[in-house]
């Protein structure tokens, strides 16, 4: 049985940076406090936490304490509270991320009504949201746009969530330009999640399983599952080796494996080396 490793799979620059920075203020001796987790999975998580840095659920007062961003990062407000309660800022917000909150803070200003495309829920899309005065649309779907909504919109300017499936946020651009008279898109999926979903398109066809290895919080792994699934009944999306199955296996010769921009590389080989075994 063939096993074929996807070249992207595996932390991207975001994820890595927020990481590393993450490591450096534990190590720095100071109090560092995180709102959330750093990254979207359960093993970096743990790493993180091991390492002294606390998770809260609220900001209290910050005094000699150190408050860390996660790479999703955070909304005006938690950055102003936490300046007021006193606390040092450590930035690990992705500058995607960061990009796209400037992107449309800077459009709101020029008069433009704000629409993201990308999962209401997600904590990128909450922060982007939390750069603006106004109130954003946001888009999750192509067959449930706010019609009423749109149609009272003159002049607009969409971002996209970093992690957003491309094709999906190409066919919600197209579905808006006939809608709304002035429309400004910027492309805001970043470079890895397009190399990434570029890939998954292809394996699916060329394997007779896929593997996909991410935390089922991820939104890029989330993307990645629903691309291969769509090509190959046999994707399967799993978080460690515990969750495979022998059966998946039966007949198979060629196996292809990706996993998501969270995902740890020591992951990933745990589960080449388990499917090897079997």
């Amino acid at each position: 049985m063939k096993i074929t490793l996807a070249k992207s799979a595996g932390f991207c620059f975001g994820v890595k940076r927020a990481i590393d920075i993450a490591f450096k203020a534990a190590s720095s001796g100071e109090k560092v406090y995180m709102l959330g987790d750093i990254v979207h999975n359960e093993d970096v998580v743990k790493q993180i936490r091991k390492s002294g840095i606390r998770k809260i659920s609220g900001l209290a007062c910050g005094r000699n304490k150190a408050l860390l961003i996660r790479a999703h990062g955070a909304d005006l407000a938690t950055l102003s509270l936490a300046a007021r309660s006193g606390y040092k800022i450590i930035d690990a917000t992705c500058p995607m991320v960061k990009e796209i909150q400037n992107i449309a803070h800077s459009m709101e200003k020029k008069g433009c009504q704000v629409i993201i495309i990308g999962d209401k829920r997600h904590d990128e899309v909450r922060g982007i949201v939390g750069h603006l005065k106004g109130q954003a649309v946001i888009i999750d779907s192509a067959q449930d746009l706010p019609l009423n909504r749109l149609k009272a919109i003159k002049k607009a300017a969409v971002v996209v969530q970093s992690t957003q499936n491309m094709d999906l946020a190409l066919k919600i651009v197209e579905s808006l330009k006939k809608i709304i008279p002035e429309l400004l898109f910027f492309n805001t999926i970043c470079k890895p999640t397009r190399i990434r979903q570029e890939e998954i398109k292809k394996m699916p066809l060329e394997n007779d399983v896929i593997i996909i290895i991410g935390s089922k919080k991820s939104a890029n792994t989330k993307r990645l599952h629903e691309i291969a699934a769509s090509l190959n009944r046999r994707s399967y999306w799993i978080t460690s080796k515990n969750d495979i199955r022998r059966d998946w296996f039966r007949g198979t010769r060629k196996v292809g494996i990706t996993a998501g921009a969270s995902t740890p590389d020591s992951t990933t080989r745990d589960i080449i080396e388990y499917i090897k075994q079997l």
